[in-house]
């Protein structure tokens, strides 16, 4: 099991950081460093996993804000229509809340 370096834990407050497993919760790191991390984080994730596992974790996960992702897209060169959080929901609102 590959442990995470201790300046990690703070991104992880919900989890027992001594479980997470580098391999085995990869796309949740990711995830979490790649919406909270500071330069330090930054830096070691992507030190630590190629720039393919990074556009993994933005397309196929939707908990990122908007600005989380609009920058990774950037960063990463992936097209924002392949991103999940910054498509449009197909589904419309009624106009009324109770048309009748």
């Amino acid at each position: 099991m590959a442990n995470l370096p201790v300046f990690l834990r703070e991104y992880f407050w919900d989890t027992n950081f001594e479980e997470l497993d580098i391999t085995t919760h990869r796309l949740f790191i990711l995830k979490r460093i790649m919406e909270y991390g500071n330069d330090h984080a930054v830096n070691w994730m992507r030190k630590h996993f190629q720039s393919e596992n990074l556009k993994k974790a933005l397309v196929n996960h939707r908990g990122y804000s908007k600005r989380s992702a609009n920058f990774w897209a950037v960063i990463l060169d992936v097209p924002k229509k392949n991103i999940p959080c910054l498509k449009k929901s197909s589904s419309k609102a009624p106009k009324n809340i109770w048309p009748y």
